[in-house]
């Protein structure tokens, strides 16, 4: 917790020093500490997150939710979907990674 606190200070207040290992200080940062991780912790820091993106997003005026990125997953999550649930082998058309994680999940919800 020591190095969490020096952090959250070192952010704040920077240190003046030899040019290559001065910290400039005034970077907002925030530090949350919570008696518990428990579900519910966890779901309003995911709540925080995803407002604060929200609020960001309006303020440059952005819209965060357009995302090609997501389009992509999920076009590729559909076909990898049918392999999945199907006997067939992993698609050819996938990388060797994406083969090897089908492979791999197949066989241990066979076991």
């Amino acid at each position: 917790m020591a190095h969490c606190f020096a952090q959250s200070q070192a952010l704040a207040f920077g240190h003046a020093g030899d040019p290559e290992k001065a910290c400039p200080g005034n970077r907002p940062s925030n530090t949350l500490l919570a008696p518990l991780l428990a579900p519910g912790v966890l779901g309003q820091l995911v709540a925080l997150y995803e407002h604060k993106v929200f609020v960001q997003a309006t303020i440059w005026g952005v819209n965060a939710f357009d995302q090609w990125g997501v389009e992509l997953g999920k076009n590729l999550a559909s076909r990898i979907l049918a392999e999945i649930g199907s006997g067939s082998g992993p698609g050819e058309d996938h990388d060797s990674s994406t083969r090897a994680l089908v492979a791999r999940y197949r066989a241990e919800r066979q076991a």
